[in-house]
């Protein structure tokens, strides 16, 4: 057997390991893209939905507190109700805190699903949100 056709016997299949190869990375790299870029479109959404869910707690004051003039503040319970009820009705849970009466915070955490990275193990992750409303009495546009 001459030497020529020995060389293109060990070489069959070569090309079939390097397409097999070439073709996953390009999968992973594919799922990268498109996975990471919906981990941040659902990172938004969290942050969206603690903000909104602050100031949905941030808006139920003690009006008897302000009728008294001892300025605005949260009814603690209504704000924790509050923000609670926009977090559920959103699909998402988290933690809300009512500080001295004028600060509600909202913490979200949620998980995002993959599309592509449940090749290599990866079916989900982690995005979280945080939120803040700071209750301001403001006369003239200047805080108080």
């Amino acid at each position: 057997m001459t030497g020529h056709r020995r060389a293109q016997r060990e070489e069959r299949g070569s090309i079939s390991i390097w397409l097999v190869t070439t073709g996953f990375a390009m999968i992973v790299l594919v799922g990268l893209a498109v996975d990471l870029g919906g981990q941040v479109h659902a990172q938004q959404h969290a942050r969206a939905v603690a903000d909104q869910a602050a100031r949905t707690g941030g808006q139920q004051l003690d009006a008897s507190a302000a009728v008294r003039g001892q300025g605005a503040v949260t009814d603690t319970h209504l704000a924790r109700h509050a923000a609670t009820a926009y977090l559920t009705a959103s699909g998402l849970t988290g933690t809300v805190t009512v500080t001295a009466g004028t600060t509600v915070t909202v913490n979200v955490r949620d998980t995002y699903p993959t599309t592509f990275l449940g090749i290599i193990g990866i079916t989900s992750m982690t995005v979280t949100g945080h939120g803040q409303a700071r209750i301001t009495r403001s006369v003239g546009g200047v805080e108080q």
